[in-house]
């Protein structure tokens, strides 16, 4: 078990795989090296596949790509069920998946781009951070 156990939204995927410059693609690139944990539930899987399939021409890497990647997640990832739903706690509803993975998986943090969306994350001892954040904390 690794020190620091987060939750990755879907825009940070999407934006690691659109550039291979910046800090979301450097967290990618250290997902499996045992510095950190990432859980997973079967919504949270699904909206990356259905994010990434449909965004396909504007990422740098393939189809093909896509599929190794979330089998890789799917494979390293701590994966949830979510058996509660106490909706609507966040700006966002679409938002409350991630939120409702976190506190199951008793994370640190949910690594996001729309950090307000998740200001009340902290309600639950949940620190919502930038990718660029996270990887200042990993050091």
């Amino acid at each position: 078990m690794s020190l620091y156990s987060i939750v990755i939204d879907t825009n940070v995927l999407f934006s690691a795989l659109r550039s291979q410059l910046g800090a979301s693609n450097q967290l990618l690139q250290l997902v499996g090296t045992g510095l950190f944990d990432i859980h997973l539930s079967v919504p949270v899987f699904l909206e990356y596949e259905a994010l990434l399939r449909r965004q396909l021409p504007h990422l740098f890497v393939t189809q093909e790509n896509i599929e190794e990647l979330l089998n890789y997640l799917g494979g390293i990832a701590n994966i949830h069920e979510v058996f509660f739903l106490w909706r609507p706690t966040l700006r966002d509803p679409d938002d409350e998946m991630l939120l409702e993975l976190a506190v199951t998986g008793r994370s640190n943090f949910i690594v996001t781009y729309n950090v307000r969306d998740f200001e009340e994350s902290s309600l639950f001892g949940i620190q919502a951070i930038t990718p660029k954040e996270f990887l200042k904390i990993l050091g």
